[in-house]
């Protein structure tokens, strides 16, 4: 849906949305405008009494408060740093703040996916405006019962003061005549110093929940007469079902129906059979003795083996540039690597799980949505549904990293739904997590790369190959490779002017397993092979890694991030019987640096000892968020790294679950020390940029304590 940029202002939205008895929908003049506006810079709504004074604020005649969260909330934060940009400029205290999701509703809350670390630097100026509006609307209602200029009138701690008499009204007793009020086209935000809960490591909103139990994840939500399945899918992921038995499915008590079900995975429809049964337990017990024939004709059956074979193939097709050839012969020293990442599962903590309640002309969804209007537009088309009668309610996310902003699994339980005319939970095992895609796609570089005389780099290259979506099926096509083109994902920008002549492409690979987003898309697997090659690099010109890095990154901005990040690891005094390995990496509007010390105790064995991040993500709202978010990329990709990995064998997943793709223990987490840089620049983000830096730092660290090169993913620490 496109937004008219100049034509919606706050008059037209409050003209669209209406007003009607205590409900004033009022609204944010920029807040349907998403991605476009952000480049200029566990309860439900339902539950909610009060008047709306704008799209994100709820007041009652008490005084109480209520911000909802219009992103999902997967750990990343957005339930406390959402409301917390919108309390400071509403001048209230975030104790007294009550947060409540948003249902999808993008005429009112603008776009919805929660996807590259977009919640803060996208919607921040919006979510300031949207507090102050509301906060100059309130000081307004005042003035008018004091019969007084608005100017001598100020907001505090919930309440509006006169200044000259000291008395105040508190915000329930001015919300009903500020709802009345027409919105100002134009209000003063506060300036960076006055800022009084914005910039402050303030306590979740969500941690109390989560911790005493409280907190609604997907798994958690009931409703009256609801069903529950499961779906045994064939496990080549492509195959049909040619035909099933379900006589002893059947005989199990409390089952329901069995059924055979689709899913739509981009340009296919995958198949499976369900099992509905009044539990859980009935259900999964009435799966295991399902019979189904599955038909696997007109697809490939691969082994990782085979793909890998078929990537290092393909980095060769390519069709070169005569231009780069020449800059590349005319570098004093050159080197050459090859480099593999794997595929992952994704495997959150909470499986994929998804509520759907299909009448006759309305959908509801309840459960772990990521991406609550893609879904809300996908079973509005699919089943033939207005899309106003699609609601779409976000519960708590164990875990997003992206697979739970796929349509699949709500368009599965909503067929399943309207099958059996019953509120239906489809609960994925997590064998069905791990086995049934999409994947993160394995990828494979080609590098290349050449120094000058003053030990710069003069030319590099970086030829990719991966497949995205459904699974590529047709051959990879040549593609021209041109000098000074294309990028690298997680590159830092900088490097495209310092290097005199560069080639970036990439070409697709043949294969029919599908892959899809995966925590720092892109930059998670481009990251590694470009920070590995450029401490080759570096190497090659016998310079220091850190000061190579800063030699090419010739901006202030990373002059005094490289200035920062060896002052917190205490870079230039560093021990000689460690390996210090250092990567910087650009993603999602921020920087971030790592610099992984590792050493070998007497067991022989190499041990992580220690990781230095820093990030600078410019403006930001909580540290605390900042911190954890950091130090949980890090672990996420520690495990990546070092300890698993989705290998397939005769077309299907081998690892099904965590007794074969280990996940990261606490004793296998090393100290983590995060620091954060202060500056003025726009707000970056901060969930997925954290990721990507710290498999080549430590692959770095590696060879500086070895001399090993390490080009392959995922390495054991027992190697070296």
């Amino acid at each position: 849906m496109k937004y008219n940029r100049e034509g919606n202002t706050r008059r037209v939205f409050l003209q669209q949305a209406g007003m009607s008895g205590l409900a004033l929908v009022i609204g944010s003049s920029l807040a349907a405008r998403g991605k476009e506006f952000g480049k200029s810079a566990g309860g439900d709504a339902s539950e909610v009494t009060g008047t709306e004074l704008m799209s994100w604020i709820s007041i009652d005649t008490s005084g109480k408060v209520t911000i909802f969260n219009h992103r999902s909330e997967m750990g990343q934060g957005t339930w406390q740093a959402i409301p917390q940009i919108i309390a400071e400029e509403l001048e209230v205290d975030m104790k007294d703040v009550t947060v409540k999701y948003a249902a999808a509703h993008p005429k009112k809350y603008g776009p919805q996916p929660q996807e590259g670390s977009f919640s803060v630097r996208g919607w921040y100026l919006d979510l300031l405006r949207t507090g102050a509006t509301a906060r100059e609307m309130l000081i307004a209602a005042a003035a008018g019962k004091w019969q007084v200029h608005a100017s001598e009138c100020y907001a505090e701690n919930g309440k509006v003061w006169h200044r000259k008499t000291k008395q105040s009204f508190h915000y329930g007793m001015l919300v009903m005549d500020a709802a009345r009020l027409t919105p100002s086209e134009n209000v003063s935000l506060k300036e960076r110093k006055d800022y009084k809960i914005i910039g402050k490591p303030l306590p979740r909103k969500d941690a109390a929940p989560k911790i005493n139990g409280t907190a609604i994840f997907g798994l958690d939500k009931k409703l009256p007469g609801m069903l529950y399945a499961v779906v045994e899918r064939n496990p080549r992921i492509r195959g049909k079902v040619k035909s099933f038995d379900d006589t002893a499915t059947r005989s199990v008590a409390g089952v329901r129906h069995v059924m055979k079900v689709q899913r739509a995975v981009f340009g296919l429809l995958l198949e499976g059979v369900a099992v509905v049964a009044d539990t859980l337990w009935a259900a999964m017990q009435g799966r295991k003795q399902l019979k189904i024939v599955w038909d696997d004709d007109g697809f490939e059956h691969l082994d990782s083996a085979e793909i890998t074979a078929r990537m290092q193939e393909n980095l060769t097709k390519p069709i070169p540039s005569q231009i780069f050839e020449d800059a590349f012969k005319q570098a004093n020293r050159t080197t050459e690597a090859f480099y593999e990442m794997p595929y992952q599962s994704h495997s959150c903590m909470e499986p994929l799980n998804c509520i759907a309640d299909v009448m006759e002309n309305s959908i509801a969804i309840w459960g772990p949505i990521q991406e609550a209007n893609w879904i809300q537009a996908d079973l509005s088309e699919r089943l033939n549904i207005p899309i106003e009668n699609v609601t779409v309610n976000m519960t708590f996310l164990g875990g997003g990293f992206g697979r739970k902003a796929f349509t699949d699994y709500p368009h599965e339980a909503a067929l399943i739904s309207k099958a059996i005319k019953a509120p239906v939970q489809v609960v994925w095992t997590r064998e069905d997590d791990m086995t049934a895609g999409p994947f993160r796609a394995g990828a494979a570089y080609r590098c290349r790369g050449g120094i000058d005389g003053r030990g710069k780099i003069h030319s590099m290259q970086i030829i990719s190959t991966s497949h995205f979506g459904e699974g590529t099926t047709e051959n990879a096509a040549p593609a021209a490779v041109t000098v000074n083109s294309g990028q690298i994902s997680g590159m830092a920008q900088p490097y495209y002017q310092s290097m005199p002549h560069y080639s970036f492409g990439g070409i697709t690979t043949k294969c029919p397993i599908p892959t899809m987003w995966w925590r720092a898309p892109g930059a998670n697997v481009d990251g590694f092979a470009c920070e590995c090659f450029i401490d080759e690099l570096a190497h090659l010109a016998g310079a220091d890694p850190l000061a190579f890095r800063k030699a090419h990154l010739n901006t202030s901005r990373y002059q005094a991030f490289t200035d920062k990040l060896a002052a917190i690891s205490n870079w230039n005094n560093r021990s000689k019987n460690a390996g210090w390995g250092v990567a910087i990496t650009e993603s999602f509007g921020s920087i971030v640096g790592q610099i992984v010390k590792v050493f070998r105790p007497g067991t022989g064995k190499i041990k992580i000892d220690k990781v230095f991040a820093l990030i600078d993500c410019g403006w930001y709202v909580n540290p605390d968020i900042i911190h954890a978010q950091v130090e949980g990329s890090i672990v996420m990709a520690l495990g990546a790294a070092v300890f698993h990995e989705t290998r397939f064998k005769d077309g299907m997943a081998v690892e099904k679950n965590f007794n074969t793709y280990r996940m990261p223990r606490i004793n296998d987490i090393p100290e983590i020390e995060v620091h954060i840089m202060e500056n003025n620049e726009l707000p970056g983000g901060v969930g997925e940029p954290g990721l990507p830096p710290f498999a080549p730092a430590l692959c770095n660290a590696i060879f500086d304590l070895t001399g090993k090169r390490i080009r392959k993913l995922p390495l054991s620490l027992n190697e070296f």
